[in-house]
């Protein structure tokens, strides 16, 4: 791997993560449209934001092309609307989230998502944990536990946001698709149902509507908003190891966490300290889970069985 390639990875990365961390700031800006009309015109702005790139990029053939192939491919095509079913369940969440004041909650989401992501591996993947990746599990399940032990309720926004994200990483391993026709793809299958939406909801009340003030204009940039990231994500992946893609991604987190607490000066009990605590070590323990250091810490019978 050339070195230009591996910085140019990493600032792509790092962008696309704090991109996503500052995310909040723009919904919050919002936030007196509800979030299932912000989500209605980010389905639809994302599609148009990205037809657009194709145009400019002279994907368009090769995006034709690729639709063709999904028409054939049931199963596929399947897999393909799946995901954006539950992609735009994580983003109507996370508005709802950022715009009820549950910032913290969604930080805590995407904290807990790479261990949901490693479950779901194991359980659809068939893959095998190994003894560290199991520990940051538990851990987990720990903080979780204790926040559902202490307020008396699951904490579902978070564990709602951490599941459909991870679930929508799944549904991309199982039916992979270039990031710039995915994102395509994924919001024109929903935007039919998104236009719907915004009909029933302005039906009759369209001469009222201002066009041309801020809170339009946010709504127009929102496909720019969700698209951006994603193909710096897309591009900054490509270039650098999955190992440093792990440390990288707990950038969004932290950022809706500073947010939430420091910002919009949502509560951040003793409570709160313990499960992000145990979720920070159990984030720790996945990340290093593959260095020599943590192998060669394995308990003497698992190195056995794994030499067998």
């Amino acid at each position: 791997m050339k070195v230009e390639d591996f910085k140019l990875g990493i600032i792509y990365t790092a962008s696309a993560y704090l991109l996503w961390g500052f995310l909040p700031i723009y919904w919050k800006l919002i936030e007196g449209v509800t979030a299932s009309e912000i989500l209605a015109h980010r389905i639809i702005w994302s599609f148009a934001f990205m037809m657009i790139i194709l145009f400019v990029s002279k994907n368009w053939y090769p995006f034709l092309e690729e639709c063709r192939r999904l028409i054939k491919n049931k199963k596929r095509l399947i897999g393909i609307t799946l995901a954006s079913i539950v992609i735009s369940l994580n983003w109507l969440i996370f508005i709802w989230a950022v715009n009820s004041n549950h910032v913290v909650d969604a930080s805590l989401g995407y904290y807990i998502n790479p261990l949901v992501s490693i479950l779901l591996g194991v359980i659809v993947l068939k893959e095998k944990l190994s003894f560290w990746q199991l520990m940051a599990a538990f851990i987990a399940f720990l903080g979780v536990l204790n926040m559902t032990i202490n307020f008396g309720s699951v904490p579902w926004v978070s564990l709602v946001l951490a599941t459909s994200f991870g679930l929508y990483g799944l549904l991309k391993k199982l039916f992979p698709i270039k990031a710039m026709y995915g994102l395509t793809i994924e919001t024109m299958l929903v935007t039919p149902i998104a236009l719907l939406f915004l009909l029933n909801t302005h039906f009759g009340s369209w001469s009222s509507i201002q066009l041309f003030n801020m809170e339009s204009g946010l709504l127009l940039l929102a496909g720019a908003v969700t698209a951006i990231p994603l193909l710096l994500f897309a591009g900054g992946a490509a270039r650098i190891p999955l190992s440093l893609l792990g440390f990288l991604q707990y950038i969004t987190p932290t950022i809706m966490l500073i947010l939430g607490v420091l910002l919009y000066h949502e509560p951040f009990t003793s409570v709160h300290l313990t499960s992000f605590t145990l979720i920070w070590i159990a984030c720790a323990v996945y990340s290093l889970s593959r260095t020599k250091l943590f192998t060669r810490l394995e308990p003497k019978i698992l190195r056995k069985r794994k030499s067998m």
